[in-house]
Parts: structure tokens; C-alpha cells; sequence
């Protein structure tokens, strides 16, 4: 996701679920294609290479999960402040639990 459009769009108009570290928002019909996902990563989380760091780990994590996204939606994924402290295995799960509730997946 790279417009700054399709993140306002999704974060106002999707459905939501905070697990863990992470904040999920979830909008199933945000346009024509592939699914598409976008990160934020503030600077609450830390200094910049804490911030790269925790948005490399959230992207391999979606990377294992794109699958379970349909065709056209639009997901956000939200990184609290801790996300930099939390290893990536709580992170995948936290995330698996988030979209469990948003998605009924996994």
C-alpha cells in the first residue's frame, strides 16, 4: 500500500482488532486486484533502526499470510509501542489472533 488515500480509507472505514503489540484494521473491499497491506511503524516504537527492524519482521510475517487476504482488500497493520522488545514468534501470533477475529482465518 502506498497511498496515503487507501490508508485513510482503510483505518476509517475498516473493521479493526488490536491482540498483543499489533493493531490490525481490515477493509474487504477497498478496491479491484490483489489484496493490499500497509504498515505503520511510528516513532513511538523507537529510533529508525528499531523502526526498519520491526517493519522488516511484520512484513516477512505477512508475507507467510498473504493468502489468507481476498482479492481487492485493503489491511493496515499498526505497530504499538513494545513491538520493537517483542520477539517475532509473539508477533506472528498476535497477529494470527488479529486476524483470526477480523477474517476468520488460520
Amino acid at each position: 500500500m502506498r497511498r496515503s488515500t487507501d490508508f485513510a480509507s482503510v483505518v476509517r472505514s475498516g473493521s479493526r482488532a488490536r491482540r498483543g503489540q499489533l493493531v490490525v484494521h481490515y477493509l474487504p473491499e477497498l478496491r479491484s486486484g490483489p489484496a493490499i497491506v500497509g504498515l505503520v511503524v511510528g516513532k513511538t516504537i523507537g529510533p529508525s533502526v528499531a523502526r526498519h527492524q520491526v517493519s522488516r519482521r511484520l512484513r516477512g510475517l505477512l508475507a507467510d499470510r498473504l493468502d489468507v487476504f481476498q482479492p481487492g482488500s485493503g489491511t493496515v497493520v499498526r505497530a504499538m509501542p513494545g513491538t520493537a522488545d517483542a520477539p517475532s514468534a509473539l508477533l506472528g501470533r498476535d497477529l494470527d489472533a488479529a486476524l483470526v477475529r477480523l477474517l476468520g482465518a488460520r
